[in-house]
């Protein structure tokens, strides 16, 4: 049986128990990436009144909430108020015009015309009675056959004229021509649109939070008079805060839109996290050579994202860090640590 140095033998056993170490040691250990440097940007809406005017109401100020529909401010608005009643007044008169085509004459004008008919049929009843007795009396020889001529025109032209009234008032009770009726038909649309016009005229004067938000600035103030297009006041969506941060070059491959990212500031809870809704596609800085490993280092791409939760009330312009998660080890060159 061979016999072994003693140092030969602890060796032996120490062999196993450092190769994984010297084998871990080969490869750089999984790090937090550091944190990025990022802040929270606002997109404001700047609120304009699309025509001119002098203001009459701004129930607004700085630093207030407003609710999506309250009211931001509002322009004098006589000249629209009078434009719309004269609107409506055209509308109500072309509607009767409109209606008095569709069912003809008036009731009294129709009654009239049934007189003159009630007339008329009497004549004719008295004309025939005449003609009757010209003809008994003709039979006897008292009056002449001249005489039974007259009496038979005169119950014809009585006749006649029954008739004549009779198709007047069957006219008088007809609605207008159907040419006529359309033209007041749309006479009466073009009037109505007059109307539509002058209340979107008359709605304009009054500017209204389109969403919730909070008034970041005014500038102007009651009494003063606005150019078309001139802001009166700055809003900041309730949804319209960004964290906006640079990305290293090393890191772009990583992100996408729809990632999430941690946030953490002076003063803030934990926990803060938002959403990647953009990645930019052309870095900020672009070297004057060649790409080289140094120079990507150099190479930053602009990114926002979305807060989500508390987040989405941190002030407009707050420093904050931003978190985009670790990467794998990567060995390292010469297979030594």
């Amino acid at each position: 049986m061979t016999a072994y140095p003693r140092s030969r033998i602890a060796a032996a056993w120490l062999l196993p128990m450092l190769a994984p170490l010297a084998l871990a040691g080969c490869f750089s250990q999984a790090k937090t990436p550091p944190l990025l440097q990022g802040y929270v940007e606002g997109t404001y809406l700047r609120l304009a009144p699309d025509d001119g005017g002098r203001i009459v109401e701004r129930p607004v100020s700085r630093g207030q909430s407003v609710k999506a529909g309250d009211v931001l401010f509002r322009l004098a608005d006589d000249e629209q108020r009078a434009s719309l009643a004269q609107a409506r007044a055209r509308v109500d008169q072309a509607t009767a015009q409109l209606t008095d085509l569709r069912s003809g004459k008036r009731p009294e004008e129709i009654a009239v015309s049934q007189a003159q008919l009630d007339q008329a049929k009497a004549n004719q009843t008295a004309s025939e009675d005449e003609y009757q007795r010209m003809l008994s009396l003709a039979k006897t020889n008292i009056v002449s056959q001249s005489a039974v001529d007259t009496a038979k025109q005169q119950r014809d032209v009585a006749a006649g004229k029954v008739a004549e009234m009779e198709k007047a008032l069957a006219v008088a009770r007809l609605p207008s021509r159907p040419d006529q009726i359309n033209a007041a038909e749309r006479n009466l649309a073009a009037n109505q649109a007059a109307v539509t016009l002058a209340e979107a005229q008359l709605a304009k004067r009054t500017v209204r939070a389109p969403v919730d938000g909070l008034i970041a600035e005014t500038y102007f103030d009651r009494g003063e008079s606005l150019t078309p297009g001139q802001p009166v006041v700055s809003l900041l969506p309730a949804s319209g805060r960004t964290i906006r941060f640079y990305l290293p070059e090393a890191q772009l491959a990583g992100m996408r839109t729809g990632s999430r990212i941690g946030i953490t500031c002076d003063s803030c809870p934990a926990g803060l996290t938002a959403t990647v809704s953009f990645v930019a596609t052309e870095a900020e800085y672009t070297p004057p050579v060649i790409y080289s490993r140094e120079n990507r280092d150099k190479l930053v791409f602009r990114v926002e994202a979305r807060p989500e939760g508390a987040a989405d009330n941190l002030p407009v312009g707050l420093p904050v860090e931003v978190s985009v998660g670790a990467p794998a080890a990567v060995p390292v060159a010469g297979g030594r640590p």
